[in-house]
């Protein structure tokens, strides 16, 4: 029985397509999506395709068909990118002009054109990595713009670099801030701090940072799973120095 992975953000709605999928003969292999996989998970179930929702959250499927294509031993999977608001799709389709796009309507017919993809496109990553823009300005901190550090580093300083004229750094503040800049040292200090530390999405731009490389896994996606579990959703990802990473996150809307 042929494998797809299934990307979605939303598992109720995910249902009905796993159910086409499942009657067309496809075995899914789906999870409640903290969208955390592994290059070792999706190499060893071998799908034929990587299906894709863009209906809600494109911004997380962007995500993963850019790690997919950066992933040498997977990025010949075909992926299908399915549904999604016009413009969004559009944008996507310019950076990975050889995956696939339908409806769900027609995702079966499209799965069964699906073959390996010879020499794919592995589009820009969604990091902010460029060497010409200043940590201030890839985490958004502007002029006169007070900046609130949870768990700083020693040598905050010089991860962050020059500041704009007039931004204000206060460690541990007692008032909400434009930006908050929360570093993370531990994987479950994190977790137990996260449910109180969320309400800070609502009122300012909350960034979690990470060191890189670590081998206790505290990464993003650790970041990112246990976030979303507490309603957060993330928009950008930079690289913020040699040793930090960080992702800002917003709360999630309220469904009307």
């Amino acid at each position: 029985m042929p494998v797809v992975r299934l990307f979605h953000w939303r598992s109720e709605e995910a249902e009905p397509l796993i159910v086409k999928l499942l009657a067309a003969g496809y075995e899914v292999l789906y999870r409640r999506e903290t969208q955390s996989p592994s290059v070792r998970e999706i190499r060893d179930a071998a799908p034929v395709a990587i299906v894709i929702d863009l209906s809600r959250m494109p911004s997380h499927g962007r995500y993963v068909a850019a790690w997919v294509r950066g992933s040498k031993s997977i990025r010949h999977i075909p992926i299908v990118f399915v549904d999604g608001h016009p413009a969004k799709v559009d944008a996507i389709r310019r950076e990975i002009p050889d995956a696939m796009y339908t409806t769900q309507a027609r995702l079966v017919a499209a799965l069964k054109r699906a073959k390996p993809v010879k020499g794919p496109i592995v589009p820009k990553q969604m990091m902010d990595t460029d060497p010409s823009r200043t940590a201030a300005q890839k985490l958004g901190i502007r002029e006169r713009v007070v900046v609130g550090l949870i768990d700083p580093p020693a040598d905050y300083k010089k991860v962050l670099g020059k500041m704009p004229a007039g931004a204000v750094l206060e460690e541990d503040p007692d008032r909400a801030c434009a930006v908050t800049l929360w570093f993370v040292h531990d994987p479950g200090e994190f977790e137990a701090a996260l449910q109180a530390r969320r309400v800070l999405a609502k009122v300012s731009r909350l960034w979690i940072l990470w060191q890189k490389g670590r081998g206790d896994g505290l990464n993003g996606n650790f970041i990112r799973e246990g976030a979303l579990a507490m309603g957060l959703v993330d928009y950008k990802i930079c690289s913020v120095d040699g040793v930090w990473s960080g992702m800002v996150f917003a709360a999630k809307k309220a469904r009307s």
